[in-house]
């Protein structure tokens, strides 16, 4: 079989454990024997980021920014077990953080809907896309461990203008953050989410807790409406809606709801909720990823971790379930809008095949251990990563010769 031509590089940035040998498969089996893929790799695995200080990750986002196009394998952010477990010289911060700094990026997660692996919340009938705020916040904060009686204090400077806040007097050990926003990036995040929702012709919800974070929380409030005003005709014209929520009311609606929403989350929270969405629809490892940024530049990647568990399980020679199919998707999604700016329609062709070789294959009765209890009609049996990505290069073959 003749392999298809890609135009331009698609930037890969490897990753770790589990998720970096799941990730070697599918390059070796569903990517590299059909297209003829120009590459410019980064190895972001957790010792290559030690050993060059975590300049590679810099690297790797400069180097979406030139080629508009990356594909990301899940990665390590260390915690202190981890610098230990690694021997790192610092918990170094999280890799995805830096490069939707950089990129001023909104990460938009999207559930993979497969017709026999139905939601855990019932009422869930289409699919529940998270938008979140890809900078500041806890990701880019500074935190500080105290571990004697101080006072802390901020000093805001504007020119020969000084003004001093008190914090908090500690009479001993605790901890403290601050954390910050930028009116750009938020109004960008914003202007991105509703770009989205108008795409996909859905309702944009945005949530936060301004009854309490009157001014951080209020401020991105503000702008959203702000935003959503100036594009109020679109609004009607698309004929969707925009609605606020506190977001302790966004969760409870969110679970009554049929779906159908994009779902505008800070950065905090659109981490925790996106895997709350994807767990409800089955599992993280049936949960897309893409990074956008203003400029258009596109970063994909599974919303999964790396499976630590497994990786340590695959150390010891032992064979594991682990479900590969956001990890094909965030090939997919790089493949096919690698093909969309190049205006090769066989490249996109080819992403649509690929993805529903992968959908197909689960809805045979062939898929791993994660969605076997899921499974209506129930299956017997789970398959091992390496024969389910087979399975899929088995229907994938067949697709394309069709």
């Amino acid at each position: 079989m003749k392999k298809i031509k890609v135009k331009n590089p698609v930037v890969e940035l490897d990753g770790d454990e589990m998720a970096r040998v799941m990730w070697k498969w599918i390059k070796e089996e569903l990517i590299f024997p059909y297209l003829d893929i120009p590459i410019k790799y980064f190895d972001l695995g957790i010792q290559n980021r030690d050993a060059t200080s975590d300049m590679v990750t810099l690297e790797a986002a400069k180097a979406i920014k030139e080629y508009k196009v990356g594909v990301k394998c899940a990665t390590i952010t260390p915690d202190q077990e981890r610098v230990k477990e690694y021997n790192l010289k610092k918990a170094w911060k999280s890799p995805n953080a830096t490069i939707r700094a950089y990129l001023d990026g909104t990460v938009f997660r999207k559930p993979i809907i497969v017709r026999n692996i139905p939601p855990y919340v019932k009422t869930w009938k289409r699919p529940i896309i998270i938008g979140r705020h890809a900078y500041g916040d806890i990701y880019n904060a500074f935190e500080y461990r105290v571990e004697e009686p101080i006072e802390v204090e901020i000093v805001l400077k504007s020119g020969s203008e000084v003004k001093n806040f008190k914090v908090h007097s500690f009479d001993g050990r605790g901890v403290f953050m601050i954390l910050h926003n930028t009116e750009k990036s938020i109004r960008s995040f914003a202007r991105s989410c509703i770009n989205y929702a108008l795409s996909e012709k859905v309702d944009l919800w945005f949530s936060a807790k301004d009854t309490i974070s009157k001014i951080y929380h209020g401020y991105f409030k503000e702008i959203f409406q702000e935003e959503v005003e100036r594009r109020k005709d679109d609004f009607e014209k698309a004929g969707i809606n925009y609605r606020y929520f506190l977001i302790d009311d966004a969760v409870a609606q969110i679970l009554k709801s049929e779906g159908g929403m994009l779902w505008a989350c800070m950065n905090y929270e659109g981490d925790v909720m996106s895997d709350m969405i994807a767990a409800g629809f089955g599992s993280l490892g049936l949960m897309t990823s893409v990074l956008v940024s203003p400029e258009g530049e596109y970063e994909f990647e599974a919303a999964h971790g790396t499976v630590r568990r497994h990786y340590y399980e695959y150390l010891k020679g032992n064979k594991t379930s682990t479900n590969p199919t956001a990890s094909i998707f965030a090939w997919t999604g790089g493949i096919r809008k690698r093909g969309e700016l190049d205006g090769t329609p066989e490249v996109v062709n080819f992403a649509d095949k690929l993805e529903e070789a992968t959908i197909k294959t689960i809805e045979s009765g062939i898929m791993t251990k994660d969605l076997q209890p899921l499974a209506d009609p129930p299956v017997d049996r789970y398959y091992y990563t390496e024969d389910f990505i087979k399975a899929i290069k088995e229907r994938l073959e067949s697709l394309l010769k069709g």
